[in-house]
């Protein structure tokens, strides 16, 4: 069987992914479809045909999908966030299903590996990568963050996304207001550690551990830091600024191998040289101990006010947080 050129420059278009419908337009007779089927062609989802026998590919597969669903869905959630390589998601390979989102009053729906939701917020722009529509990367954040389970899990994702300026902090707070108040506490509360500084989800459990304290005044994360020289020092984790006092957060985890581990610990050298308190903790102990973490702080931070004595260190909060782009 020849192919008609039409059906061939639709193929060419959608990576050898066609629809039945598209097939029987094109003039490719119904008992011809259904023979080749099996044999030259392979039925991927109801309706949607590979013009080959083998396994589809990625592509292939998120087409496929996207053509299942109809030209008013795109791909959305875990899927969207996958496709714009968001941190702390598995990779698009690595998801056992494509998600997608169409207008209301569609039927949602789950055939197969793809999942279909209906929404009535429709305003967003979508990303259009050849055949494909995508959620943008911020409601694909939020809309996958809502879907995580542990909390952990959520603000791991929203605040590695937001510092590693990804995405801008004003457009996750507008997808998590616009969406139903269901699960909006979370996600806000993860918004607002990125936005007060914090880059990790074990800094932001250590600010909050600070943060009730009856002894600590109010701390600030990473703030930009000058000796009296104007030189640029260490960030800090968690900076007490009135007695010039760093916590340091040290992981392994956190480091691409032992050398960056062993040059993150020893850079707390300029810290020491510039007579700034030093408090170093691992993530691990504010898990294990949280308890002996804060006395450790609280018992550095009264002795460094005791001493009467501040190093000349000048901390700049950083306030471009709300609007990363």
């Amino acid at each position: 069987m020849d192919l008609p050129a039409a059906l061939l420059q639709s193929a060419q278009a959608q990576s050898g992914i066609v629809t039945r419908r598209q097939i029987l337009a094109a003039g490719v007779p119904l008992r011809e479809l259904r023979s080749a089927l099996g044999q030259r062609f392979r039925m991927v989802l109801p309706g949607v045909v590979l013009l080959d026998p083998g396994l589809p590919n990625l592509d292939q597969r998120l087409i496929a999908a996207q053509l299942f669903a109809g030209p008013s869905a795109w791909l959305a959630g875990t899927t969207a966030a996958a496709f714009h390589g968001l941190p702390h998601l598995p990779s698009l390979d690595e998801l056992r299903r494509v998600e997608l989102l169409v207008p209301a009053p569609r039927r949602p729906r789950e055939v197969s590996w793809v999942s279909i939701r209906r929404t009535h917020i429709v305003d967003e722009r979508l990303v259009e990568r050849g055949p494909l529509r995508i959620s943008c990367r911020a409601r694909s954040l939020v809309d996958a963050a809502a879907a995580a389970g542990p909390d952990r899990d959520v603000r791991a994702m929203i605040i590695a996304t937001v510092q590693e300026r990804l995405v801008r902090a004003d457009d996750v707070l507008h997808w998590i207001e616009v969406r139903r108040p269901n699960g909006r506490l979370r996600l806000r509360a993860a918004l607002d550690e990125a936005m007060a500084g914090v880059w990790s989800v074990p800094e932001g459990d250590l600010l909050r551990l600070l943060g009730s304290s009856g002894v600590l005044p109010k701390a600030m994360a990473n703030p930009e830091l000058q000796d009296d020289q104007g030189r640029r020092l260490t960030t800090p984790d968690v900076w007490i600024d009135d007695v010039a006092l760093a916590v340091m957060v040290h992981s392994r985890q956190y480091h691409a191998d032992a050398l960056d581990w062993e040059e993150t610990v020893e850079v707390d050298a300029d810290l020491g040289a510039a007579r700034v308190v030093v408090v170093p903790v691992t993530p691990a102990s504010i898990a294990r101990d949280p308890g002996g973490v804060l006395q450790r702080v609280e018992r550095a931070y009264v002795e460094a006010a005791r001493s009467g004595y501040r190093a000349a260190v000048t901390a700049t909060p950083r306030t471009s947080f709300a609007r990363a782009s």
